[in-house]
Order: structure tokens, then sequence, then C-alpha cells
């Protein structure tokens, strides 16, 4: 896309102009019960408990059983899991070059176990149509390992609580729910009574279990269930992410440093970690649940990495750089298990070309991706995210594109922030987000902004003038006479 295209389409985003702005929400009142407009004609319930974070799916045929168009659907969550929902996107399954729909939070009684989120359709159902709704959200710190601990060479088992009845404000006529286990090592799994020619749920197949069909559910039903199975990896949790960019038009760079508290939520070590065993039990490079490296993959072109804990410096990492990728490789001070925390900061510069691109109207548009951080196969969790990207000197009209669930946007704040040789400061876009996973590591961060041409000479004229001053008064201190001589 052209920047011009760019810088066109953010002027006409209705969330791009912004001074302050919280999390969507929508107040309802105290009492508030979701009318029962609507049926959920098909269901089909899609958890996958493949990384260490859980990744649900509904796709639901839903239709409107009022009188009137309809245009709001709500789904229903305990407080607990609301409070650990990230990502949560809906689209319309049929038309997927569509964007995602409008989802609020609905605000109406704190005190109550229930909440839910609010989806907006595009458009008011008329009575008896019917929409296929695709609804994907994230549970983070979702699995309790089972046992909790264990020794240091021993296999994790992690355990997930779950309904095979999807949680609906409606009533389903049709539904199944599918697991999908990261292993298909699965000792223990809840069994229900089946249904038609089925005498019991699930149906096992590898690591996939199967709970369903199911006939018609009312709204709210619930039935516990629980999956065990084996997870013989970390399961890496960032609790903070600082992630800082610094745009420079002078000196046509880029500069990112990314500060993590990392935690390992796994099982704790049922006795104290032994090193001689550890170092010996590495020139077999078994399967281990220990976090023993990362890899962090990098725009084209970056260079000058470097990699601190608490400590200092850490000199296990490396950096390979060619025109095809960039890759940071580190491994931490030491291997880290369940239970363990890991604070640490990485950096690197990159060419502004890659992230900048003037406008036909004078103005620029950066581009970047909105989250970055380390690429593992059994996948990262992030809890609380902080993005800060500092533009030029006197960048002014500034609008946002942030490309994740709006959902899981917090706040988002313009201030000024003052670094080296600054004068009046430079601009500060501060993004604070919440509950997102590394599959939106490909996400954009767009911002538009404009410099004016007196801004551009500002800082050169004032470190010219500067210099000046403090020459022209080195040369009048040098001109007075201090020492002593006859008349």
């Amino acid at each position: 896309m052209k920047p011009s295209t760019i810088a066109t389409a953010l002027l006409g985003l209705a969330c791009s102009a912004f001074a302050s702005s919280q999390q969507s929400t929508v107040k309802l009142p105290a009492d508030f019960k979701p009318p029962q407009v609507f049926k959920n004609a098909n269901l089909v319930h899609i958890i996958s408990l493949e990384k260490n974070y859980v990744k649900e799916q509904v796709n639901v045929l839903i239709e409107n059983t009022a009188a009137e168009p309809q245009e709001e659907y709500f789904l229903p969550f305990t407080a607990d899991q609301l409070s650990r929902v990230g990502g949560f996107e809906v689209k319309d399954r049929k038309d997927t070059a569509a964007g995602p729909f409008t989802v609020d939070v609905v605000n109406y009684d704190s005190a109550s176990s229930t909440q839910y989120y609010r989806i907006r359709l595009p458009a008011p159902l008329k009575s008896g149509g019917q929409q296929t709704l695709g609804i994907t959200f994230y549970y983070l710190s979702a699995y309790r390992p089972l046992p909790a601990s264990i020794p240091q060479e021993a296999t994790q088992y992690l355990s997930y609580e779950f309904s095979p009845y999807a949680q609906s404000a409606y009533p389903t006529v049709k539904q199944k729910t599918e697991v999908k286990a990261a292993s298909a090592t699965i000792p223990d799994y809840t069994k229900v009574e089946g249904h038609g020619d089925v005498a019991e749920f699930p149906q096992k197949q590898g690591s996939k279990l199967t709970y369903g069909p199911f006939g018609e559910k009312a709204a709210g039903a619930s039935l516990p269930a629980s999956v065990r199975f084996e997870f013989n990896k970390p399961v890496t949790h960032i609790s903070e992410l600082e992630r800082d960019i610094e745009v420079s038009h002078w000196g046509g760079n880029v500069a990112f440093e990314e500060r993590y508290v990392l935690h390992h939520q796994g099982a704790n070590l049922s006795s104290q970690f032994n090193r001689v065993k550890w170092a010996q039990s590495q020139y077999f490079n078994p399967a281990s649940h220990a976090l023993k490296e990362m890899r962090f993959p990098l725009q084209v072109g970056s260079v000058d990495t470097y990699f601190t804990d608490t400590i200092g410096n850490v000199s296990t990492s490396r950096f390979r750089s060619n025109k095809r990728e960039a890759l940071l490789e580190l491994k931490p001070r030491y291997p880290i298990f369940g239970g363990w925390k890991y604070p640490f900061t990485i950096g690197w510069n990159s060419n502004a070309a890659n992230f900048v691109r003037k406008t036909a109207t004078g103005g620029f548009v950066f581009k970047a991706p909105f989250l970055e951080g380390p690429k593992q196969a059994e996948g990262v969790e992030y809890e609380n995210i902080n993005v800060r990207v500092l533009l030029p000197e006197g960048a002014e009209n500034v609008k946002l594109l942030a490309d994740v669930p709006e959902s899981s946007i917090v706040e988002t704040t313009v201030d000024v922030h003052k670094t080296y040789l600054d004068t009046i400061g430079r601009t500060a876009v501060t993004i604070k987000a919440r509950n997102l996973v590394d599959e939106f590591k490909d996400r954009d961060l767009i911002i538009y902004y404009e410099v004016p041409s007196a801004m551009t000479l500002r800082k050169p004229l004032v470190i010219f003038a500067s210099f000046l001053t403090v020459y022209a008064a080195a040369w009048a201190i040098g001109k007075v006479e201090v020492g002593f001589g006859q008349k």
C-alpha cells in the first residue's frame, strides 16, 4: 500500500484521533440479562491446547427469533475468565474479506459472577434471518500443572478445565466440542453420557477428543470437565513487556529496546536444581520442560543487538544477519524451570527507511510490528504490554492505527518526553494492552504524523547556538586579566 493511501485511510478512521482513550466498554443497568432474541442453530466449539495458552474458536450459526431486527449478540464469561481473556475477535465466516465486528465489554454489575462481551452485528439481522459468526479468543494462565511438582528430569503434565457445552446466553439446537491437545498422551479426561448412537463421549483420535454432537441445550447450560495431557515444554508467560521505539529523522535510525519480565508457569521442581545432572543430560539433548533458549526474528537489516539481565551483559547470545533474515538467538543465564522468574532486556537499531515513509501531503507514516518478541514452538503469552513510540521533536497531528483486537487495548495517550539534546521534547505515543499472545506478532502499528519545517531545523540551530555561546563565553573569559602587574 502506498504511503499516501495509508495516510488517507488513517485520516478517515474514527479511532485515530485521540488524546486519551480507554478500553471499549458499554454500561448497562445492574439487573441486565441478555434478551432471548437469538438461538444457536448449529455450533462448533474448538479448544486448542497445542500451545502454552488456550485458543478457543466458536463457529456458530445464529438465528433471530424475535419479531424485530436485532444487532447485539452477547457471549457470557465468568469473572475469572474475563480477566484472562485476550485477543477477542469476531468475523463473518462467510465473508472473510470483511473486517472484524465491533466488540465491547459489558459493564453492568461488578459483583456478578457472569460477565459479557457484546458483539455488534454489521447490520441488524431481520426476524428469522441467520448469520454465521466466527468467534476467536484466548485464555492466559489457563493450565494447572498436575502434579504441581516434579523431578528435574521428569515429564510435565498439564490439566485444563472446560465445559463440553459451549458457553452461551442463548439456547443451542445442535453443537459439538473438539479438544486438541499438544500430545496424544492424554492419561485422564472426563467422560460424559453419549447422544444418539454413541453411548459415551468423547471419541478419541490421536490428540483430539470430540464431545458431541449434542441435542438441544438451554441457555447457560454447562457441564464441568477436565483433560490432563503431556506438555513437556516451557509454559512461558510474560507478565510485563515494555517496548520502546525511538524514531530519528536526523540520524536515519529507529532504535528498539524491549524489557521483559518472564515467568515459567509450569510444574515446580520437587527438589533443588542440580546443575551437574543438568550439564550431563545436555549431551543427549532430551526433551525438557525448562526454558533453555529463545529466538527473536528481527527486521532484515537490524544491527547493534544487545542482551542484558539484572546482573549485566549476557554473553550467551548469537546474532545472525544477512539479506534474508536477522535472527537474535539467546540463552538465559540459567535454565528456567516452573515457578522461576527471569527479567531481561534486548535492543537493536535499524535503518529508518525500513519503517518511515513520507506522504504526498508532506506528512510521515511510521509502520512497525505492534509486537515482536521470541518465536517459540510452544508459544508465548503476554499479560501487560506497554508500547511507547518516541516520534521526532515537534511531531503533531498524530493519528494511530493498532491492528490488534480493540478489546485488548487498555489505554492510548499522546504526551511529551524529553531526551538528550531535546529542546521542547519528543512527541511520545503510548499504547497499553492486555492479554495478547504471539499469534499477533504480524499485526501492525501505524502512526501518521507531521513535522513542521521550522521544527526540523530547530535542533541543529539550537545546538549551533549553544556551541557558539560556549565558544563566545570561553573567548570572553580568556580576555579577562586575572594576573597582578606593576603600575
